[in-house]
């Protein structure tokens, strides 16, 4: 029998991942079968909860997926976990639709987390409003983070109104933090001691969130797991650039393309490895502002690339990938912009300063390819865009550059959201 909880919060930076992660570590270390699923277009906390959890950690986003896409993930979960955890998407109201919204369409019931800091009575008034919003959500229980000490948790507790449920508190523990950059947090292989941290916010944890098994049993939507996707890659090899610098991949996006018949094969441009053989290539975003010296020396697959453009064979590069396509690529810190592989002219600049964010749609010959955009560098290039990305609420968005059979953008692109334009990206036919 699964039981299944949302964790939100109002804000970002209240602490959701490391209480999502906590959890699943704690009830995977118990020899439960745990599921996390991330509300929202993600690529690091997902990583995080992949490791703690010990499985991939899906998106659930109603525009980037479709409320179809959300239901199946969730019955198919449902299956075999004993709990699933979903992490909310910045403050619980934010965004269009917002992770209460997630919680109405999947009936999850909600902790939410409340960062207490510099806060007493007010928390209580903080709690009511966020609970009462909206009559529809299902609030399991009030977990405060980053509490001083006890008699500030028994402030907390008493400011609330009696039909709230005060599951504990977590302190201040600066060795159970997560370090974060620009983009978000850091990948797990950058964290060194992550099983550590994960233990220790574990055992901070609450007794009355140890005993989520005692939640009244989830009942998940019953639909059919088959999907049915035609076989419209079958004969595709596609290369699949996947290391610290090209990361940004969602397991989903890997999904589609199994199931649309593509073999896939992964290669490390860091670890200097050649290009693989194959028919397609897949330049995913990532970080490859932090590795700009490393990738400027691997003149030989700078090569290798420019030879697969050349043959007329696809290329689907996006946000880090198209960064790295560019002629030269500038970081703040750097004195001099340094080489990369040439394919898109112009240069890249890095700022410190958020270029954009948000969900977005490209209109495609085959119906709308949904997904988001989230960097802190610009392209300035000669190169003119033949397609444009619109948000949702129409306003421009991200330019596609195609040239050849080169696609290019800032644009991350969710795959299952439109299969049949996927299938049309990496065979190249995208008139």
């Amino acid at each position: 029998m699964t039981r299944a909880l949302l964790i939100a919060a109002p804000a970002s930076g209240q602490g959701k991942t490391l209480t999502t992660a906590a959890l699943a570590w704690h009830y995977r270390q118990q020899g439960y079968q745990v599921r996390v699923f991330k509300a929202g277009p993600d690529f690091l906390d997902p990583m995080i909860l992949a490791e703690a959890s010990g499985h991939s950690v899906g998106n659930l986003d109603q525009f980037m997926g479709g409320i179809e896409d959300c239901l199946h993930q969730i019955s198919y979960a449902a299956q075999s976990a004993d709990l699933i955890l979903v992490e909310g998407v910045m403050g619980l109201y934010d965004g269009t639709p917002s992770s209460a919204d997630l919680a109405v369409l999947l009936n999850l019931p909600i902790l939410l987390v409340i960062d207490a800091t510099a806060m007493a009575q007010t928390f209580g008034a903080l709690t009511l409003g966020l609970c009462r919003y909206n009559p529809q959500i299902t609030i399991a229980g009030i977990l405060a983070n980053r509490v001083s000490g006890p008699r500030h948790a028994h402030l907390l507790q008493e400011s609330l109104p009696p039909d709230l449920r005060w599951w504990g508190s977590l302190p201040r523990e600066p060795k159970c933090a997560l370090p974060e950059r620009h983009l978000g947090l850091f990948q797990p292989s950058e964290i060194g001691d992550l099983k550590t941290r994960l233990t220790l916010a574990a055992q901070a944890l609450p007794d009355s969130l140890k005993s989520l098994l005692e939640l009244p049993v989830y009942s998940a939507p019953h639909l059919s797991t088959d999907r049915n996707t035609p076989s419209l890659l079958q004969d595709v090899r596609i290369g699949i650039a996947q290391d610290a610098a090209f990361s940004f991949i969602y397991p989903a996006n890997l999904r589609t393309l199994t199931d649309l018949g593509a073999e896939l094969c992964f290669f490390s441009p860091l670890s200097g490895d050649d290009l693989p053989v194959c028919d397609a290539l897949w330049l995913p975003g990532g970080y490859p502002e932090l590795h700009i010296e490393k990738l400027s020396r691997q003149s030989q697959l700078h090569d290798s690339i420019r030879q697969h453009y050349a043959s007329g064979k696809p290329i689907w590069a996006e946000c880090g990938g198209m960064v790295y396509l560019a002629e030269r690529l500038l970081h703040p810190r750097e004195e001099k912009a340094a080489n990369m592989v040439g394919l898109i002219p112009g240069t890249v600049m890095v700022h410190s300063r958020l270029q954009s964010l948000g969900l977005q749609k490209l209109d495609t010959p085959w119906g709308e390819l949904r997904g988001h955009t989230f960097h802190y560098s610009s392209l300035d290039t000669p190169l003119e865009a033949t397609h444009h990305a619109t948000s949702q609420r129409g306003e421009t968005g991200e330019f596609i550059y195609h040239q050849g059979n080169l696609m290019a953008s800032y644009l991350h692109s969710y795959f299952p959201s439109n299969p049949l334009a996927t299938a049309h990206i990496f065979r190249g036919s995208w008139a």
